[in-house]
């Protein structure tokens, strides 16, 4: 298989020939075939006698092959019998390329009238290995120049050069905190040169995690990098931190765990702590306060031993929570009396208290001035701060003699049957007793209250007695309830009394409608009985004499009906 040509110039590879005192050059690759061109690669008759030859080390010319027509011809009896043939462009091709091809190789082109010559020079060029680094330092020291490593770029021709790298960027020796030592050495059998770059560095503090690697840079590129490496620093502990491990608030009882932690590299084995003025020594960075109390308040601290210019500290708060309540346990009081409520609580600092009254919330601390039924329940106080949690509670009960509120009575919805309710409150919760049987009902007892009803179906007037009682006492009321079939026959005898009373009523609009009527006749009448006698007046000129004394008669007549009507 035909290698690429490689054609070099002012270090430059590309395709172009360069001519120098007729002298072409051209690069090969190592290893590869290389195929040497005659005139050019310009075409040649396929009838010319063409005749490939060399210039040997001592000077003197060696014969590789000739070709005519169509048949070609090894000539060579060296090296290069079983390596050398003729493309079908008269080019010289030469398999396994190696050091020893860096020579001056001549196309002889026979004409009929001429010999034409074509010399080319040959370089055979090689791509390092991708470089390494070895002799790598354990660790640097920080401020000292030491010998971080080597850089070995292999096998290559011409020698690679080779750059130090720090994070992607170049160092440069400056012949003090930078140097660098770069050797070339020739294999004396391939003739390849490998390339040592030594790298020797003054570290700091900011080299701890910087990444060192190499380039190699060769004319057949592009640049090969090697992997990278980083480097341990050694340097003094200059400063100190000091943490503390436990989770949250602290508090009392808490284990509090201090670390102490240096700068330097490797850091300190061993620090001192500073426990509320006493010097603790741990062979750790770590040291454990068990079962600390409020009177472990204040600032602790920690340094390197033999070091206790290099210190650093920290203060710790451990919270405490200290509560009480009045009342507690159970408290037994009666309906109008009071209750006092007090809450005390010492603190390292603000407490959130929060009440509940049979398990819910309450917006406020409650106030018992006069008791009632309803107060009775299982108060909780919870008092919170800072990771604390306390809890106190009480249950207060109130009690009175039982009381009868109301005692009343009513109809059924189907008129065939009364209830009677008796309402009443006390604690503990009274029962109920009624002078008569019946089908009883009885509400839930909240808050001292209790309702109890009675049905029954009573055929005669009765005085019943409702009775509530406790171990604290007992009240009774009484109540009338008629017969429902006496209550039916005065239903009756209400409404034909109702009848009676309508006809009557009939009768009297009858006879008052009558009046009004007679009383509109007759004062039409004296109304046109007046008219006339006023016209006779008119026309004789005479005096109307005996006319007041008929008016006043005819008034008296109509205030007489109008009485009646009224009646």
């Amino acid at each position: 298989m035909h290698s690429t040509v490689y054609y070099i110039g002012a270090f430059v590879l590309s395709v172009t020939l360069l001519q120098a005192s007729s002298l072409e050059t051209m690069v090969g690759l190592y290893g590869e075939t290389i195929e040497v061109p005659c005139n050019n690669g310009a075409s040649i008759a396929a009838n010319l006698f063409v005749k490939w030859k060399y210039d040997k080390d001592d000077g003197t010319p060696g014969d590789l092959l000739i070709k005519k027509k169509d048949s070609a011809s090894i000539l060579a009896t060296d090296g290069y019998q079983d390596r050398v043939n003729i493309s079908e462009s008269y080019g010289l091709l030469i398999a396994e390329a190696n050091l020893g091809d860096q020579k001056t190789f001549t196309c002889m082109v026979v004409t009929e009238s001429d010999v034409l010559t074509y010399p080319v020079s040959v370089l055979v060029h090689k791509k390092p290995a991708p470089p390494t680094i070895t002799d790598k330092a354990e660790d640097l020291e920080n401020g000292k120049l030491t010998t971080l490593g080597k850089c070995i770029a292999k096998d290559a021709n011409p020698a690679a050069n080779v750059t130090w790298l720090r994070n992607g960027k170049p160092l440069a020796d400056d012949g003090k905190t930078i140097v660098i030592t770069s050797t070339v050495e020739v294999d004396q059998e391939t003739g390849l040169s490998t390339t040592a770059s030594e790298l020797r560095y003054t570290a700091s503090r900011e080299d701890m995690d910087a990444k060192f690697a190499c380039s190699a840079q060769h004319s057949l590129g592009p640049d090969q990098e090697s992997a990278a490496v980083s480097f341990s620093i050694h340097y003094p502990t200059e400063k100190v931190s000091l943490q503390v491990l436990s989770q949250g608030p602290l508090k009392e009882g808490d284990n509090v765990t201090l670390k102490c932690k240096g700068d330097g590299n490797p850091p300190p084995a061993s620090y001192d702590f500073y426990i509320k003025g006493q010097k603790v020594t741990v062979e750790s960075d770590t040291h454990t306060l068990v079962g600390v109390t409020r009177e472990s308040t204040g600032e602790y601290k920690c340094s390197p031993v033999g070091d206790s210019a290099v210190v650093a500290s920290e203060n710790i708060t451990v919270n405490f929570l200290d509560v009480s309540l009045s009342p507690s346990g159970t408290i037994v009081k009666k309906v109008g009396e009071n209750v006092a409520v007090e809450v005390e609580k010492n603190a390292s600092g603000d407490v959130t208290v929060t009440w509940t009254k049979d398990g819910e919330n309450l917006e406020k601390q409650p106030r018992f001035d006069r008791l009632k039924y309803a107060d009775s329940g299982s108060y909780a106080c919870q008092f919170s701060m800072a990771g604390l949690t306390q809890r106190r509670s009480f249950t207060l009960v109130v009690e009175g003699v039982p009381v009868i509120k109301r005692l009343d009575k009513k109809r059924g919805d189907d008129g065939k049957h009364k209830v009677l309710i008796c309402e009443a409150e006390g604690a503990p919760k009274p029962s109920v007793l009624w002078s008569i049987n019946g089908t009883s009902e009885e509400s839930p007892y909240v808050n001292g209250k209790i309702i109890h009803k009675i049905i029954m179906v009573p055929t005669a007037n009765l005085t019943v007695s409702c009775t509530v009682s406790n171990d604290l006492g007992q009240d009774v009321k009484v109540i009338n309830v008629s017969s429902l079939f006496k209550e039916e026959e005065k239903i009756m005898e209400r409404q034909d009394q109702t009848d009676d009373s309508g006809d009557q009523a009939k009768l009297i609009v009858g006879i008052v409608v009558g009046l009004l009527l007679a009383a509109l006749v007759v004062g039409l009448a004296y109304w046109i009985y007046m008219k006339k006698s006023k016209q006779g007046s008119w026309k004789t000129g005479e005096k109307e004499a005996g006319t007041s004394e008929e008016s006043k008669k005819l008034e008296e007549k109509l205030e007489e009906n109008n009485h009646k009507a009224e009646v």
